[in-house]
Order: C-alpha cells, then structure tokens, then sequence
C-alpha cells in the first residue's frame, strides 16, 4: 500500500468514527453546488447573543421543522473583543458551540464575518476601541483599519478551523460573508471605497476556507465572490456575473422596533408571495431576515433608539414560541418549492406571458417533465388563466406552485395553516399567569443631581459624549454654574429662557437640583432641540444636565465618527435681546450616574444599607433605583416583565442586564391600519400597530436567569415610574384555531407524483408547541362558520363536529381533520363547506 492509500484510508477513517461528513462547496450560475449536486436552499437569520445556549436546540429544531436547511448569523466583533487582544467567547458568544448545534441538528450554516454587521447592533457590531485609534478610517483604505479588520476576519476563521467546521473539514459552514451591504453606502467614500472592495474580497479568499465567499448588496463584488441581493423583494435581482448563482440574503420577514415608534409587522401572504417569486424567476438560496430575532440583552441594542426587543415578526418569536400563521405557512411553502427541486436544478426557466401583470416561468427536467410557477402580480385584480389547457384561479398579489405543471399545491395567498388566537406571546387571559409585584417590599436609593468630585473632571467647552464616555456608560453628565448678578426682590426670581442643542439622544435638566426639562429625538433623527422658561435666583445657579445615549449608531455612510450629546446651551432673557452662549465657558463633566459607581445592579449589594425600605415607597421620581425580590412562577417557558408603569431606564434580573425599557416613550397616534392590506409593495411603514401606545412594554426574561427561591429585580428610574404595578407574566396555554375550505388544496407536503392530488381532501392541522397538548377544543364547526379567530360562530349550514375533533384531537400534541363530507357529514349538500375549529393547548 503506498503513502497516498494510507492517507486516504486514514482520512475515511477518520469520517467513519467522528461522524463528519466531508463536503465540496462551489457554485455555477444556477445554484451552489454541495458535494457535486446543485441545491435549493432556504435559509434563516437566528444571532447567537439575541437568546441563551440552553434555548438554541429548540430555536434551531422549530427552524428545521419549519423547513430550513442552512442558519444564517453574524459575527459580533464587539462582543467577542471587547479590549483590543483580549477575546471572549464564553455563554451566549460561544460561536463555536452555537456552530456545532446546528451541525448537530443537521443544518448548514452561512457565517456572516463582516466584520461589520449593522443588525441594530450596537456601533454595528464595530468594537468602540477601534474608533479611538489615531489617524483610523473606518471602511475604507485605510491600513490601521485594514489590518485591524483582517487580524479579526483571520482569527475567526482560524476559530472555525480549529473546530473542524468549514464544509470540506466536515463542517456545516457552506458560505460566508465578508463586509455587508457596503455597496448602499460605498458612493460617499470615493475611489477609497472601490479600492477597499477589491481589498476586503482579497483578503476574504485568501483566508482559504475553501467555501464561497459572498459580498450582499454589493454589485462591484469581484470575482469569485458572489454578490448577493437584501431586500423586500429580490425577484428582479441578477447577479454581476453571469457564473454566478442569484441568492438573497436578507428576506425581511417584519421590520425591527423602535423607541417611540409603532410597531412594525409584515403580512405572511407578501412574505411567501415575495419568496415564491424569487424562486419562480431563477433564485436558488433566500434567507429570512430573521426567522428568530431574540432580544437585545444589556447594551447590544443599536441606534439611535432601537429597542430591546428584537422580535422583527419573525416565524418564531422573540421568547422562542412559534408565530402562527407565519411559520406554518412559509413550511408549506418550502415544501412545496421542495417538491420542485429537481426541476429547479435542472433548467434555466422559460418565461410565459399570460396577461396583463399575469406570467409563468417553468422548468424542465425532461421534454415532457416540468414544474410551473404562475403569478399574479398586480396589487388588486384577482384573475383566472389558462395555462396548459387548463384553467387557475390567482388572487392578485400571489404565486401557485405546481411541482408537476398541473396540479396547485400552493398559492402564498391561501392562507390555511393554523392561526395564534393572540398575536403577541403574553397577550389573552386564559394562557397567561400573570404575578404583580405590588406586595413586593420594594426598596429604593435616590441619586444625586450632578456629577461627584470623586470622578469628575472639568474642561472648557462642551465635550462631544461618545469621545467622552467611551461608551462606558449611556451618561454622561454636563454641569455648570450659572451667575445672576443684578439684584432680584427678595423672595421673587429671574425667569428666562434656556436653549439647549443636542445631537443625541435624550437629556434631563436640572436648575438648582430641580428637573425642569427632558429633550429626546427618535430612531429617524436622534437630535432634538430643548427650550424651557427657567427661574434663577441671585448669585450662583446650578445647571445640570444628563445627557443620554440610547444606543451608538449601526448603520449609514461613515456613520461611525456620528456624534452624540450637548453642542449648545444659550440662557436668553424673555424679550430675547440679550443672549449668554454658555457653550464655550467651564464645564464639569461625570461619565456615568452615581449608581453605576456604586454597582447598585450588582447581586453582592442586594442587601447593603444604601436600600431604604418604608411605608410609602416614592414613585414618580426622576434619577432613584428600586429593588425587589421576586418568586420565579413554576415552569421551564421563559418569563416577561410587564414595564408598562415605568418611564425610562434599564433593570436587571439577578444582576443580568434585560436591556433599556422606555414606555413613556408613545408611538405617533396615527399611521396603523386594523387588517394591512398584503397586496401591493410593502415597506417598513406599510403595516403598522400600536399607534398612541408605547413600542415595547414586555421584557424578555431567560428562564435560565432566574431560579427557586427569591429572584433580585433592579430598575434604574431616569424620568419617573411606579414599581409597584410591575408584573410578572408566564405562558400557560396556547390559543389556536384554523379555518380551511372544501375548496383549498391538500396540505403541500402530502402531494406525490403521478398521483391525482386533488382529489385528497384539505385539512385542518393543529399542533401545540412540544410538551404541550390539546386539553380543550372551545369551537367546532363544519359547514358555513362565520367570524374570525376568537369570534367563530355558526353559519346557516352547520354540522356540530365537536366530538369528532374531541376524539382526534384531546391529549395529543397535534392532530389532523380532512375537510371532507365523508369524514363530517353532509350538513348542506351542494354548498362549499369549511371546517373552523379553536382549540387550547397546554402542558
């Protein structure tokens, strides 16, 4: 035997016994191709540090089960350096492991390195010590950035190395990403940024991790990068070269939240419509941005003003429960694309016109075998086509999908999967517990206004914030004096006007210790301007102002060097003729609030005598902290906390940082439509709820934070609240219904071959979240039921079939009713019947 055999057989060896399964990843102009066959791959965005290890198998299972093949994440170089050559990838920033849970669930993984990630992350997942290192240029051909963003880029793939997980070792990294939608922002750094490109994508392929690179949003991307589409709508998307695959790499499936803002979602039947045709015009990989989005834990939120829930109305919610009828409809949906795999592969699609905005595209695997795609795509005409020799019905705005060119197995419009009695997690009454923290013996410590001399320092003018705190804190304050030196009547003060200009993001102003102003901007435009009437007394005044960040800014052209704090402060008298510009005199400056210093959010302090406890427990305070302890409700389903009565601030659970909250904080009154239209373009603005209503009011708390016995809550109150309406809130139940017509087709995944698929029945599928079972069935109806989700009622034509779905159903985790006379009955022959069922889940 010579060398070369025994390496060979080594090396097989090796693949028996540790269970790797070594993979070739390339790609030609239709798909990337694994291990010498092209794939059609769905994809979904789900970011390691938004959720906690111990929920990944589960976040990742419901993925698969929802019909995905490949986990999409960024790298977060912030949080994984957080001190320049000192790396950290412990707890929920163990990518390694996060890596090897979806190996071992038997996904693909799409590692997005950048290192510049965007994601409403915090400076965009830049860590801030790159800023602060002279004469750098952040994105761009600048050598200190270059070597700094190459030393990163080469130490995670040399992580992944390491661990065996790029496809060729056996891994299930097929792809990667180097910098990220730079091509949106690339026209203001000049021939820099076209340099840089070709630089980055260099630099990328010469790391030899042997998978495909990709560059989104990127139409410069050279060769062999692939460059890649973002966006709501992807269809009319074609690759720079024609050797390359066309694929899309953020599908938005909702939109992220806002302070101050309403809240954003995006209707299933445009999500599937828009996925349907990008497929259907030749794409071959899409990835749902996001399909969990998590939460934005401490300080990880991004700016300005982005929330600490990332939910993005994602197929799977922020607290890990399944979003219905949005996952269960994108798993018809890939089942049905699925079952034209081979056809997808096999041919380039021929295009068909039908009519006016009416078109096919069909794929050919042999002369006499194809799949079909038919589309309607105007924004309010339904139409009926002829194609084949046969007659189809498309609403408007929709795509089917024949997997043979004959029978619809899917139209993205057709909505039949079950329904959440309730949209959001902890909303309804007969799923949720909910504890009130009233009886709680809450204590408090009231911080002082301004800075202390243990850490101030003084310089003249005013100090831009982030230069100044480094991002160390979100405060920062600026105090000052403020000298009245005419003479007042004894007992009267002088008023006058004062005008502060800030970039960013909110402020609170005190004149002699006493709050007189609070100034904010929002997520679209964090600046604000802030005049208020102020009394003065002779001599000396004290003007003190907390500035606030809310998140450093994450996304835009050169977006890293975007200021921050108090620029202005002008004192006018009320004729307004004589002004006192006080920006350029004395300041006095502290990094952080009192309580920080202190570590009041820490648990080693939970019982330290700076707490005072009383009868009357002081609310409404601006600048105190409370704390609490608190039971943790029986059960292993993740907790939220109901911070509706609170103003502004961040709290911690057992010294674990749940991230800012800010309720005061209302969404415009207008702008939100009851049922958001899904036909027709959607943007970010489109569909919209919660209008007059604050963005977010239900913090995520991790099961895995909290334990038997007492829990320690602290809340940091910057405007004013009231702790003692702070609830606690568990998922008990689950709400579900579904309502499916005679006349909707067969589920997608029950279609074979050569079979007459529509002569099977519809049917109506239930399922619990696992470990969770049918207990009740609240409605059941077949024949002509009316109403929607939680207002179902009987129609005219009605067969009581309570019994029949009490049987099929009760005890079991899901169940399935074919919509059919034969199986229900016959209430009223020679009508279109449907079957509506609403059902409870529980443990």
């Amino acid at each position: 035997m010579g060398n070369k055999d025994l390496v060979l057989l080594v090396l097989i060896a090796v693949c028996v016994f540790e269970g790797c399964y070594c993979k070739t990843v390339t790609y030609d102009h239709r798909a990337l191709v694994i291990d010498g066959k092209r794939r059609v791959l769905q994809s979904g965005s789900i970011h390691y540090p938004r959720s906690m290890p111990e929920v990944w198998p589960e976040i990742i299972r419901k993925s698969k089960e929802g019909g995905l093949d490949v986990i999409e994440t960024y790298v977060f170089w912030n949080n994984h350096e957080p001190v320049r050559g000192e790396y950290y990838f412990e707890g929920r920033f163990d990518l390694v492991r996060f890596v090897k849970t979806v190996q071992e669930a038997g996904l693909l993984v799409h590692l997005r390195i950048g290192p510049y990630a965007c994601a409403e992350w915090n400076y965009g997942g830049f860590p801030v010590w790159l800023h602060f290192i002279p004469g750098i240029q952040f994105r761009t051909t600048n050598d200190l950035f270059k070597n700094e963003m190459k030393r990163f880029l080469a130490k995670i793939v040399s992580l992944m190395k390491e661990a065996n997980l790029f496809a060729p070792q056996g891994g299930p990294i097929i792809l990667a990403q180097v910098e990220n939608e730079y091509g949106n922002v690339e026209w203001a750094y000049g021939v820099g940024g076209e340099l840089y490109v070709k630089w980055a994508a260099e630099t990328a392929v010469s790391l030899n991790t042997s998978v495909p690179w990709v560059m989104c949003q990127q139409e410069d991307a050279p060769d062999p990068i692939i460059n890649t589409c973002n966006g709501f709508y992807c269809d009319q998307f074609t690759p720079n070269s024609p050797s390359k695959p066309k694929m899309w790499t953020e599908n938005y499936s909702g939109w992220f939240l806002a302070f101050g803002n309403a809240i954003p979602y995006r209707p299933v039947e445009d999500l599937a419509f828009s996925v349907a045709r990008f497929f259907e015009t030749g794409g071959t990989f899409q990835n749902y941005y996001m399909y969990f989005g998590g939460t934005n834990f401490e300080r990880t939120a991004g700016g300005p003003l982005v929330a600490t829930s990332y939910d993005y109305d994602a197929p799977i919610d922020e607290y890990g429960f399944i979003r219905q009828p949005k996952w269960g409809h994108l798993r018809g949906l890939h089942k049905a694309i699925k079952q034209c795999e081979e056809f997808l592969i096999s041919s380039d699609p021929t295009y068909l016109k039908l009519g006016k905005n009416l078109e096919a595209h069909i794929y050919y695997r042999t002369s006499n075998e194809c799949a079909a795609f038919l589309a309607n795509f105007d924004s309010s005409l339904d139409a009926n086509v002829t194609f084949n020799g046969n007659s189809y019905f498309l609403p408007a705005w929709s795509v089917s999908i024949l997997p043979d060119c004959k029978n619809v197995i899917f139209n993205t419009a057709k909505v039949v999967s079950q329904r959440n009695l309730h949209g959001v997690s902890f909303s309804g009454t007969t799923s949720v517990n909910e504890f009130s923290l009233s009886s709680s013996a809450w204590s408090w410590y009231k911080e002082e206004v301004g800075v202390s001399s243990n850490h101030s320092f003084i310089k003249p003018g005013l100090l831009e914030q982030i230069n100044t705190t480094k991002d160390n804190s979100d405060y920062l304050w600026y105090t000052t004096s403020i000298n009245v030196k005419e003479s007042i009547v004894p007992g009267q003060e002088k008023e006058a006007f004062l005008h502060i200009g800030s970039l960013g993001h909110a402020a609170l102003v005190f004149v002699n210790k006493r709050l007189v102003g609070f100034g904010f901007g929002n997520h679209e435009d964090a600046s604000f301007n802030l005049s208020e009437k102020i009394s003065l007394n002779q001599g000396d005044n004290t003007l003190d102002i907390l500035s606030m960040m809310i998140g450093l800014q994450n996304y835009g052209p050169w977006f890293d060097i975007a200021g921050a704090g108090i620029y202005s402060v002008i004192l006018a008298d009320l004729k307004k003729t004589s002004k006192d510009d006080l920006s350029s005199g004395q300041w006095t400056y502290q990094v952080g609030v009192e309580g920080e210093y202190i570590g009041l959010d820490k648990i080693s302090l939970a019982n330290s005598s700076l707490w005072i406890q009383g009868n009357r427990l002081p609310v409404n305070r601006s600048l105190i902290w409370y704390k609490a302890t608190f039971l943790a409700p029986e059960g292993k389903g993740p907790l939220s906390l109901d911070l509706a009565s609170m103003g502004k601030g961040q709290a911690w659970v057992n010294g674990q940082s749940i991230g800012r909250y800010w309720p005061a904080y209302l969404a415009p009154s207008t702008g939100c439509t009851t049922n958001c239209d899904y036909r027709g373009a959607y943007d970010a603005s489109k569909c919209l709820r919660n209008c007059g209503q604050p963005a977010q009011t239900l913090y995520h708390i991790p099961r895995t934070w909290v334990h038997s016995g007492k829990n320690l809550l602290v809340l940091h109150e910057e405007l004013g609240g009231d702790p003692s309406k702070i609830s606690l809130l568990t998922r008990t139940g689950q709400e579900v219904c579904a309502h499916v017509s005679e006349a909707d087709p067969p589920p997608a995944d029950s279609w074979q071959p050569n079979l007459e698929f529509m002569s099977q029945s519809s049917q109506v599928r239930l399922t619990c979240e696992q470990g969770w079972h049918i207990s009740m069935i609240n409605f059941a109806s077949f024949g002509t039921p009316r109403g929607h989700c939680g207002t179902f009622n009987p129609g005219n034509c009605h067969a009581n079939v309570l019994s029949v779905v009490q049987q099929a159903c009760i005890g079991q985790e899901g169940c399935a009713i074919p919509v059919s006379t034969a199986r229900l009955g016959d209430p009223c022959p020679g009508v279109l019947k449907s079957l509506a069922i609403e059902a409870l889940c529980s443990y």
